[in-house]
């Protein structure tokens, strides 16, 4: 029932910008955090960012300075703004959402960003 859909990806050229949106369905309780994923080919899965219900962020240092997340609660809609991409962006991103009484985690499929030089 629960689902997170991603949207946004595309090919931008380097120094370009992307807005990527995770919509969220479904009953969703007890939310202890929200975050963006990238996992690059090769590579495994990593944190970009994240944000809390006190609407806390953290990011990765690779993203600091470039990358925004945020949250728009009237469309249920987790946001992660892009600038300054660098053709080293380049991955799949996720969505996620951890309700941490539960241990349970809900992801996206995924969308993909990719950055040309």
């Amino acid at each position: 029932q629960v689902q997170l859909v991603e949207s946004g990806g595309g090919l931008v050229q380097a120094g370009g910008s992307l807005r990527l949106s995770c919509a969220a369905s479904g009953r969703i309780l007890m939310i202890s955090g929200m975050g963006w994923y990238r996992q690059a080919p090769g590579k495994q899965r990593e944190l970009v960012a994240s944000i809390t219900g006190s609407e806390r962020t953290n990011y990765a240092d690779s993203v600091k300075g470039r990358f925004t997340i945020s949250i728009d609660n009237a469309k249920n809609t987790l946001i992660l703004q892009m600038n300054s991409l660098k053709p080293e962006d380049t991955a799949v991103y996720y969505c996620n959402i951890h309700i941490a009484v539960y241990g349970t985690d809900y992801w996206g499929k995924g969308t993909l960003v990719t950055v040309s030089s």
